[in-house]
């Protein structure tokens, strides 16, 4: 993207051309005592001073100083910065990032609460007064929910260039801050569902479900879609049962094995169409439950229940569906290397 020129061309007039002044690299400093074509000049910046290192003739004072506040103790390497601050967020780009704190000691007289308010009226406007408050929102919930860094860097751009198009006006802080947070979930393959985002924002399943199908048709994330909007920066990503796995097996304590087996369970099901059409929290939990019975690693579906966020009648209905068409999910490698077994899977029978 281009962007205009702060100071634009005039339009050219016919007639006499102006001329054109530049600094004429052709003059070089030297010592008019030497008169060494080949001068030695040392910046002195303890004094301040321009001197010749032959006669030591000051040739100028009040320079400045361009090197490092700092002593450096990095390599030849390394960077060496030269000036102080820490470094510029480039989600705060077009915003003052330099903040003045007022002290709270003034000896009782109010004095710091009224520069306080001041100080928060002068430097930033309302609206970036609010994205600074997004901001820390975001960055706290993502910490309560254990998220690394990058899904919190993730949910401050959508949720700043959200905020930029005006997508969601009207719809609550809060809602909007979940919908960002679960999609940046699913850009980072770090996927989270519906019900983890609401139990932590407490926010209604309704209501994160408009947000986010108002950020999903702006965006472009609809399932499947081969590509972004142009210029979005966000692609779509669709969330499966097999990304789920891992979570919820570390959660149950299951061995290594336990979520390979389980994901060729689930690829196997879904070639031969079977429990199509559920939610990928159901699948995950359904094999989870008939992977741990086929394995011998018994696991009540209460805990599975608890950590997949479903109720057991739908994982029990998975494994019905499974258990139905166990010959096609099974391999018979698994048979054969002793490690899987059909006579341990028990026969659910469907509660009416």
């Amino acid at each position: 993207m281009s962007y205009p020129k702060p100071f634009p061309l005039a339009a050219p007039t016919k007639g006499p051309q102006q001329p054109t002044f530049a600094p004429d690299l052709s003059v070089r400093l030297i010592c008019p005592d030497c008169r060494d074509p080949n001068p030695n000049i040392i910046e002195e910046f303890g004094r301040g001073d321009l001197v010749c290192g032959q006669c030591g003739l000051v040739l100028g004072d009040r320079i400045v100083d361009t090197r490092s506040e700092w002593r450096t103790f990095a390599n030849d390497e390394g960077d060496d910065p030269s000036r102080v601050g820490a470094a510029s967020d480039p989600l705060m780009e077009g915003m003052e990032q330099l903040d003045t704190v007022i002290g709270f000691k003034d000896g009782g007289s109010g004095i710091a609460r009224e520069l306080q308010r001041a100080a928060s009226r002068s430097q930033n406007t309302r609206s970036e007064r609010n994205l600074l408050s997004a901001f820390r929102d975001i960055s706290t919930w993502c910490d309560q929910f254990s998220l690394p860094k990058t899904i919190s860097d993730i949910a401050k751009q959508l949720y700043k260039r959200s905020d930029e198009e005006k997508l969601l006006r009207g719809k609550p802080l809060d809602a909007v801050i979940a919908a960002c947070i679960f999609i940046a979930c699913r850009q980072a393959h770090v996927p989270r569902t519906f019900r983890e985002i609401c139990n932590l924002t407490h926010v209604s399943k309704k209501v994160l479900g408009q947000c986010y199908k108002a950020l999903e048709q702006a965006f472009n994330l609809t399932p499947g879609a081969a590509a972004a909007r142009p210029g979005s920066g966000v692609s779509a990503v669709v969330t499966g049962p097999e990304d789920l796995l891992i979570r919820y097996c570390n959660h149950l304590a299951l061995p290594a094995n336990m979520q390979a087996i389980c994901k060729d369970i689930i690829v196997a099901a879904r070639e031969h169409g079977i429990a199509d059409g559920r939610s990928p929290v159901s699948i995950a939990g359904g094999a989870i439950y008939f992977a741990c019975h086929l394995l011998g690693h018994s696991k009540p579906v209460k805990d599975i229940s608890s950590v997949a966020g479903v109720s057991e009648g739908t994982i029990k209905l998975v494994y019905r569906l499974y258990y139905a068409e166990r010959e096609k999910l099974v391999k018979k490698e698994w048979i054969k290397d002793g490690k899987a077994s059909l006579e341990r899977l028990p026969v659910e029978q469907s509660s009416k």
